[in-house]
């Protein structure tokens, strides 16, 4: 039996996520990685039962992360525009950390695997954003809504300003770098969308 290396696992990982970024799921194969990482296709089934369980466990420490990182000095009971500014700054340091990783979690977000993808989402994290929310609601510091709604008023501008600032331009070609005076700016205006 040959001995787990970890340092071989994270480089595959990291060459993964690189060429999947690069070439999306469609371009992207057991093959073309094996040569990227410089090792045999047969020692990547030594780690990866297939295509999909490496993307997923890809995934799943991709995720880890950036939910650890989320909730730093965040509190489920915090007021509500405490608490979205928290998450707000949380991610977006993370992003800006870790750019593929997120470029790799939107693709999965935009692909077939994403159902996948929730159901393997921590269980503490989870639990942290729906108390969050409820406490939220119950205080009247936000309005009921839908899930899909609150995510895409809460959460989608702040990956979209982080979407402009790495491609550098924002949407007329102009130069665009991410400022915290931008984000905070936003961020007011979510909040005060979300505020009965």
């Amino acid at each position: 039996m040959r001995i787990r290396d970890d340092n071989k696992i994270q480089a595959i990982r990291e060459k993964a996520i690189d060429l999947i970024v690069a070439q999306g799921f469609d371009g992207f194969s057991m093959q073309k990685l094996a040569k990227a990482a410089n090792v045999s296709p047969a020692t990547l089934y030594i780690y990866y039962k297939d295509r999909e369980d490496l993307i997923m466990q890809i995934w799943v420490e991709s995720f880890k992360k950036m939910a650890d990182i989320s909730l730093k000095n965040f509190d489920p009971n915090m007021s509500f525009s405490e608490g979205l500014r928290v998450q707000w700054m949380n991610r977006a340091k993370y992003c800006m950390k870790h750019p593929e990783q997120m470029q790799f979690m939107e693709q999965l977000r935009h692909s077939p695997l994403q159902v996948k993808a929730i159901e393997v989402m921590g269980a503490e994290f989870k639990k942290a954003m729906r108390t969050f929310v409820h406490n939220a609601i119950k205080r009247k510091e936000l309005v009921k809504l839908q899930v899909e709604v609150y995510w895409s008023i809460a959460f989608a501008p702040l990956y979209n300003l982080i979407k402009f600032h790495f491609e550098g331009k924002n949407m007329g070609g102009d130069k665009f770098a991410l400022t915290e005076k931008t984000l905070d700016e936003t961020l007011k205006l979510v909040i005060k969308a979300l505020t009965p």
